[in-house]
């Protein structure tokens, strides 16, 4: 595809990069002022007003509505439902748009693929699930999420649950580790339920609590690579006896164990009680950070006393929020969405570099790679083909499915590993790199990969090549890749380009395409 300097000199200077040196209203920004919505807009804007930081303005109705379905679906919004937002005039679409969001399909999708990474959903080394279980445990994590099912029952599941690996997804837990020893299991409830990284914890701390997952046992089946994972009673009996050993919460409180109870069950009462900080601080931030792109504990599983928020009276009114919701997620997504501070737009008001630090702007990061290359085959109409190269059984995934919607995280592409998608081995955060890379530009400017998808997909072909104007037609492909309408000076230099003798016919159009997508307007939410 051909592409002349002039027409990417006007794409960059409409890119987010761009907007943050000459914010535009009616494009980016909003006229209206920012205004107090809820109580986390109480403690924000308290706090800039204390620390002299200026929040940024309002974002625009096509930046928001582009915004709210990466952020909350996963997903980018066809022309037709911009189209249908942008034109609506009542005063709280945005807050209605919300919870069309919430009660989508694509918002468990989304949401199990990042519960997922967490949970370590890998069939292969190192974790090693297998196909069956991978299957059965993404299943149960989405169907979960999609019924709103309450996260202290959630969580509790993941802990206690018995039998088989095939049968009982949430044993999996269990299982999704490199070893099976009760150090490896109290690591992952750490990280994964308290946020926190138990490699510099005391040895009396991570001691004391791997007494609960001591008696844990494991053992296979005649089915392939089925296994039953169970509380074993037989040696909780020979060493529970009598004066059996103390085991330790991480608060320091002590407890006698008896064979009697499977001593999980005992760690989970302790864990999930609603006045538990550990317990609730940990999935709110983690809420807050997915949406927001930074936590209020920065990095978000790294709890730890010379680690602390940034803003606590924001963190504890968010817990308290989940427990008088009685552990209700989306609620707390409900709460942070319909708030000022998570609607700014993505410049600062005076272009304090502590702005995003603090959210008084919106954070820009790149599209994961999941959620960038299904925006790609929507735009186009094209799909992506998986498959797992493990002959055991082969997992072939209907071209239909979307990439947020993959299991197993063994099942990958070039395009993927190359956009950062975590390999699912750590449950850490950090696992997942969304840093831009040279690899990555010149993917999307000059691969075949991409090409291909803009010059046979069906659904881009038949815009393009549609018996309308040049103008109409360039309205859509913003409005499909965008997620706005082009201005007045967009269109006329798009007229231009179209005149000069570097094009032909479609050819003007199919740049435009290319060009678009090449944006950091695309590539990012902002």
């Amino acid at each position: 595809m051909r592409l002349s300097s002039r027409i990417i000199l006007v794409l960059a200077t409409v890119s987010v990069g761009m907007s943050m040196a000459q914010p535009q209203h009616g494009i980016f920004e909003s006229q209206a002022e920012p205004t107090v919505q809820n109580r986390i807009d109480d403690i924000l804007f308290a706090h800039w007003k204390k620390s002299g930081i200026e929040p940024a303005n309002l974002c625009s109705d096509s930046v928001f509505v582009r915004r709210a379905y990466l952020d909350v679906i996963g997903t980018l919004p066809t022309a037709d439902e911009v189209t249908s937002f942008l034109a609506d005039k009542t005063p709280d679409k945005r807050s209605r748009l919300i919870e069309l969001m919430l009660e989508r399909e694509e918002f468990a999708d989304y949401r199990a693929m990042r519960w997922a990474d967490l949970l370590r959903v890998k069939a292969e080394f190192p974790i090693n699930l297998w196909p069956n279980a991978a299957q059965a445990y993404y299943l149960w994590i989405r169907d979960s999420l999609r019924e709103n099912k309450p996260y202290d029952v959630f969580v509790r599941e993941l802990l206690t649950s018995s039998g088989s690996n095939f049968r009982v997804a949430p044993v999996n837990f269990y299982r999704a580790n490199p070893d099976k020893e009760p150090e490896t299991i109290v690591r992952a409830v750490a990280l994964t339920l308290m946020g926190e990284r138990s490699d510099n914890w005391p040895k009396g701390r991570l001691d004391g609590m791997m007494t609960f997952f001591s008696y844990v046992g494991f053992k296979p089946t005649r089915e392939w690579k089925e296994e039953i994972v169970f509380f074993d009673l037989a040696r909780a009996i020979e060493q529970l006896q009598g004066e059996g050993p103390l085991a330790v919460f991480p608060d320091g409180t002590q407890v006698r164990l008896s064979a009697d109870r499977d001593p999980r069950r005992v760690f989970a009462d302790w864990l999930i009680r609603p006045d538990n900080p550990c317990f609730t601080r940990n999935i709110v931030n983690r809420i807050w950070y997915w949406l927001m792109g930074r936590g209020i504990v920065q990095e978000p599983d790294d709890f730890r006393p010379d680690n602390p928020p940034s803003h606590p009276e924001l963190l504890a009114f968010l817990q308290a929020e989940l427990v008088a919701a009685k552990f209700d997620l989306k609620h707390i997504y409900r709460l942070i969405l319909n708030s000022t501070a998570y609607q700014l737009a993505s410049v600062s008001g005076d272009g304090d570099a502590a702005a995003a630090d603090n959210f008084a702007c919106y954070r820009i990061r790149r599209l994961e790679a999941e959620v960038l290359v299904d925006a790609l085959c929507q735009i186009t109409g094209t799909t992506e083909k998986y498959s797992s190269q493990i002959p055991e059984p082969f997992t072939f995934v209907p071209e239909s499915q979307r990439t947020i919607a993959l299991a197993d995280g063994s099942i990958t592409s070039p395009f993927l590993e190359m956009f950062g998608r975590p390999s699912r081995d750590t449950g850490l955060e950090s696992e997942r790199n969304n840093k831009p890379t040279p690899e990555q530009r010149l993917h999307f400017l000059n691969s075949s990969h991409v090409q291909r998808k803009l010059r046979s997909g069906p659904k881009i072909r038949e815009v393009i090549y549609s018996n309308r104007r040049q103008d109409q037609i360039a309205r859509e492909l913003y409005l499909m890749i965008l997620s706005r309408y082009p201005t007045d000076a967009e269109l006329k230099i798009i007229a231009e380009y179209s005149r000069s003798d570097a094009v032909e016919g479609r050819e003007c159009l199919e740049d435009l395409a290319w060009a678009l997508i090449n944006s950091a307007e695309f590539l990012h939410r902002h």
